[in-house]
């Protein structure tokens, strides 16, 4: 998706307002995961949002989406923002989240989502780090325990006993 930061559209430092952003960036990420599940989706949640560096007016935005991995009935989808000077030749990563979709049939029922088969490396880095991401959230929002979390469990090593001499 790409977008031009007009006069309407920014703060008053004549940058982008980050709600406009959030804005764009919860569009092109609904559309991605409705591709991936050809159904409706609404969205269910969103990782930090670090705002790095501002997008001025009269720059052009680019937003890039993609599915990391579904679950049953939910996805999580990447998205990278790039800012363009046109006149300045310059082009920028300025932001990059991971929001979850939950896709749902018409009376707003999650309905299941079809798998995801990573094909290059960097899809397949995406795919792994999902469910590590996805046991945080979920024990962040309070739908489980820590202890249940074996992926981040693994990570840390918190299943073996560590001595020290």
């Amino acid at each position: 998706m790409t977008e031009m930061v007009l006069p309407n559209d920014t703060n008053t430092l004549n940058n982008l307002m980050g709600g406009k952003l959030m804005h764009y960036m919860d569009v092109v990420a609904a559309i991605s995961a409705q591709r991936h599940s050809n159904n409706v989706v609404v969205t269910a949640s969103v990782d930090n949002i670090s705002f790095k560096n501002p997008i001025a007016l009269g720059n052009v935005i680019t937003l890039n989406a993609q599915v990391t991995r579904a679950f049953t009935t939910s996805m999580e989808v990447f998205i990278e923002v790039y800012a363009e000077d046109i006149p300045a030749g310059s082009r920028l990563l300025t932001h990059r989240a991971f929001f979850t979709f939950v896709a749902v049939d018409k009376q707003g029922k999650p309905v299941p989502v079809p798998t995801l088969h990573p094909e290059s490396a960097e899809e397949q880095e995406l795919f792994e780090g999902a469910l590590r991401r996805r046991q945080l959230r979920l024990i962040l929002a309070g739908r489980m325990k820590p202890d249940e979390a074996t992926e981040l469990r693994s990570l840390f090593n918190m299943d073996q006993n560590i001595s020290t001499k």
